[in-house]
């Protein structure tokens, strides 16, 4: 299936709405589902070079309903981070084929949501810690690398904002503003190494209207909306789309 074929656009639209509520209205961390999914149907390059500028919109869309209230040396800590992380991606892009991409995509998938289990059931328990530039920098690596790679930068920025007994709102802000810099930078290796196609650029044309509609309805979800029960949905679909990516990698 290619971005040409209409039925593409039946799993694309309510994976880039997604992806538009989940990012401008809960933070990062489960953004990268839309890209997963995607990962499904076509070659998890064409997916990631899809969804690049789709998310640069929503990250733009994004940043004035939270400008200014994201928590600054945090910010900081895990952009310079994230510099080295991307570039690492990069290099690793240039010989991994794609059925290892899916592989890597479906584990973090898996891996994300049981993290998120074992916090849940108590398993495991990470106290809330202070600021520390250091692991702003660890977590801003490791962000930058799994985002150039499968868009899956949020959970790392998670566990350390949220470590820090961030409320929601600080939260959401500082996602915002680190992954509209860590998306800038993966803009230009994207580019060349050829992640970009005249398909993909098509798809991103068609798509635009739907990621601006879910920033929209995520920045009015992220007051009204259960975060448990947006999350629970995302955790079963991320659950599934992680088996079956690693499942048709595999086979």
């Amino acid at each position: 299936m290619t971005p040409l074929d209409p039925m593409f656009y039946v799993v694309a639209v309510p994976a880039v709405l997604f992806a538009g509520i989940s990012k401008a209205g809960f933070g990062s961390g489960a953004a990268f589902v839309s890209a997963a999914v995607l990962a499904l149907l076509v070659d998890p390059g064409l997916a990631l070079g899809v969804m690049l500028p789709l998310l640069m919109l929503i990250d733009a869309a994004s940043l004035r309903p939270y400008w200014r209230k994201w928590d600054g040396p945090s910010a900081r800590g895990l952009i310079v981070g994230a510099v080295p992380g991307v570039a690492l991606g990069a290099v690793i892009y240039s010989f991994v084929n794609a059925d290892s991409f899916r592989i890597l995509i479906g584990v973090i998938c898996l891996a994300f949501v049981a993290y998120q289990w074992a916090r849940a059931a108590g398993v495991l328990n990470i106290p809330n810690f202070a600021f520390s530039r250091g692991w702003a920098w660890v977590a801003g690596s490791v962000a930058g690398f799994t985002s150039f790679v499968s868009h899956a930068g949020g959970p790392p920025v998670a566990v350390f904002t949220l470590g820090m007994g961030m409320d929601k709102t600080r939260y959401q802000a500082t996602s915002v503003i680190v992954f509209w810099a860590i998306n800038l930078m993966k803009f230009v290796p994207y580019g060349f190494l050829g992640i970009f196609t005249a398909q993909s650029l098509l798809a991103d044309l068609i798509l635009a209207p739907v990621a601006l509609l879910g920033a929209w309805l995520g920045v009015r979800a992220h007051y009204f909306v259960s975060e448990r029960l947006f999350f629970g949905i995302t955790y079963v679909a991320l659950t599934l789309t992680g088996i079956r990516l690693i499942w048709l990698s595999l086979t």
